[in-house]
């Protein structure tokens, strides 16, 4: 509500009322809060992305020691070295035309980068409302996913990256096959003969359960902690134990639901994190470049 007082000589004039230079300079402070606030946000993650980019290519120039340090064979510490190259560059994209339009306020730059971060948005809202319903038949693909890897364990020894990839999974998840070591059975890169018992891969050998010390010697790099019961098997040096011996019983889907359950919560707020922080820098963005209107104006009128 206005208070009017009558002046002097004037006519009523209202107290409390801003002039337009204090409302346009109200604006302006608060157009270049916006435009700053996005700039440095971007330039955050244009860092944090060259720092991923240089992650993936440092890890494919020297992949023998990280072989050695997480345990995981040459192709698929090849194929994560390159999404996260990907996923590098693909950041420092995003960020680069944030950090360029808001500081040069240009309309087209701030609307590019509106528009990429809308279908990002709208392509994780659309994987989430897939994977939520379609949870059967998921789980269905990976699992024949997961047999078909059995199946032809290196039957192609020029195609492994999906075979060590589950060997990794066994390893970390400490299990063996799908459902139960049983689907490791039969397999014939497992067997030298038929007189051969049944034998399954180094990656469901469980260490813990023995203190034989001469167990950790032998065997392939990713896999250095087993030991005299491996062996490598035929000219594609198939590793694998009996499967009598010291191997985990469990089957890898149970642990993979039971991981997922647990994990649950961080999944959800990672998440819902990145969904807020999406929608924070597309509400600054398009509050930018829709008031970007007023400053081309006032510059027109000083020409």
């Amino acid at each position: 509500m206005e208070i009017w007082e009558e002046l002097p000589g004037m006519s009523l004039v209202p107290i409390n009322s801003k002039t337009p230079q204090e409302k346009m300079s109200a604006h302006d402070g608060c157009l270049s809060l916006v435009k700053y606030l996005l700039f440095v946000f971007n330039l955050f993650f244009f860092v944090l992305g060259s720092l991923i980019f240089c992650f993936g290519i440092w890890i494919l120039i020297d992949k023998t020691s990280f072989v050695s340090f997480v345990g995981l064979s040459f192709m698929p510490l090849q194929i994560w070295s390159k999404v996260l190259a990907v996923s590098g560059i693909l950041t420092m994209g995003l960020a680069l035309l944030g950090c360029v339009g808001a500081l040069k306020e240009f309309r087209c730059l701030l609307g590019l980068y509106f528009g990429t971060l809308l279908l990002l948005f709208a392509t994780q809202i659309t994987l989430g409302i897939l994977i939520s319903t379609q949870r059967v038949q998921l789980k269905k693909k990976v699992k024949d996913v997961v047999q078909k890897t059995i199946q032809n364990y290196r039957t192609h020894p020029e195609e492994t990256a999906a075979e060590e990839s589950w060997d990794y999974v066994q390893f970390q998840l400490r299990c063996c096959g799908w459902e139960s070591p049983q689907d490791w059975f039969h397999i014939p890169s497992m067997r030298r003969n038929e007189s051969e018992g049944d034998r399954v891969p180094c990656s469901c050998y469980n260490s813990s359960a023995t203190n034989d010390s001469t167990i950790f010697d032998k065997i392939s790099p990713q896999f250095s902690r087993l030991g005299s019961l491996a062996q490598p098997r035929h000219n594609v040096e198939v590793c694998s134990v009996p499967a009598n011996s010291y191997i985990y019983q469990q089957g890898c889907e149970r642990n993979l639901s039971n991981w997922l359950t647990n994990n649950l919560i961080s999944i959800v707020g990672i998440c819902l994190g990145v969904g807020l922080l999406e929608l924070s820098f597309m509400t600054l963005s398009i509050f930018l470049c829709r008031n970007l209107d007023h400053v081309y104006d006032r510059l027109a009128r000083y020409r």
